[in-house]
């Protein structure tokens, strides 16, 4: 599978993923201590939705701009639509430059990309952020060496393409190696739900590293079998209250998201509770 972000950016997964990352946020905010946000696979950091790519695919459409109107709704989804909207109906922000928007003074953001094209366009999206520090190189075999982070707080994400055959395996296989890094760490891992048995192989493959706390969310809508209709979430160590916050999210998205009828999500515990 190739998922370039510029066909997908704002489409409903995106827009799942990133209302997780604005609660996660939330949550590492109540306490004044600092801490750190690394993303592994950052991106570009703001995308054209008037652009060639996202105007071929059209999945912006169906996710993020039919949400533009909603007004009210719980905190989360506030937050993360008045952030969009900041920026204008046609851009788009990746995970890192949400992250950049949220940190406070003593925080920071890490954002590792490894085309050098997408990671010079990421380093113009946050320059503006003297928090954010780019580094072109590869996520995988980068992250090691950042954990634990010196703050002992923060967030991991994992939200790789998937271009390669064997990147739902890289990415447990990451996720097992930061895990015994940093165990106390908070870290979420996107991906795609192609074939059920593989998106529950490789939840397995993570449950067995040994986190013992693992929520997974799930979401899917209905549409045209060639394209992606289904992802999803691992949260590690997810916040308290986090499984509430995404089905009250959830409520107000599920008619707007749904093509021919809503779409549907599902948060599980895989291990641990709160």
């Amino acid at each position: 599978m190739n998922y370039r972000h510029a066909f997908h950016a704002g489409n409903f997964a995106d827009v799942v993923k990133h209302l997780a990352l604005v609660s996660i946020l939330a949550h590492l905010k109540k306490k004044p201590a600092p801490f750190a946000v690394i993303d592994t696979h950052a991106g570009r950091g703001l995308y054209d939705l008037a652009g060639e790519e996202a105007q071929r695919s059209g999945e912006a459409a169906t996710g993020i701009g039919r949400l533009l109107d909603i007004a009210g709704g719980p905190e989360t989804l506030r937050t993360y639509l008045d952030l969009v909207l900041a920026l204008g109906r046609d851009r788009y922000p990746g995970s890192p430059l949400i992250a950049a928007r949220l940190l406070r003074p003593q925080d920071r953001l890490v954002a590792i990309e490894k085309h050098p094209e997408d990671a010079a366009a990421l380093q113009s999206a946050l320059a503006p952020y003297g928090r954010a520090r780019v580094v072109q190189t590869d996520g995988y075999t980068h992250l090691p060496s950042l954990l634990p982070p010196p703050e002992r707080r923060g967030l991991i994400l994992i939200d790789p393409p998937y271009e390669a055959s064997d990147e739902l395996s890289q990415a447990a296989n990451a996720v097992a190696e930061a895990y015994r890094r940093f165990a106390t760490g908070i870290f979420m891992i996107w991906f795609p739900i192609k074939s059920a048995s593989a998106a529950n192989a490789f939840c397995g493959e993570v449950r067995l590293s040994g986190p013992r706390k693992l929520l997974r969310v799930d979401v899917a809508v209905d549409g045209d079998p060639d394209k992606l209709n289904a992802a999803g979430l691992l949260i590690v160590n997810p916040p308290y209250g986090f499984a509430d916050d995404m089905k009250d999210v959830f409520t107000p998205l599920a008619p707007r998201l749904g093509r021919e009828k809503d779409a549907r999500s599902r948060v599980d515990w895989l291990a641990g509770e709160e």
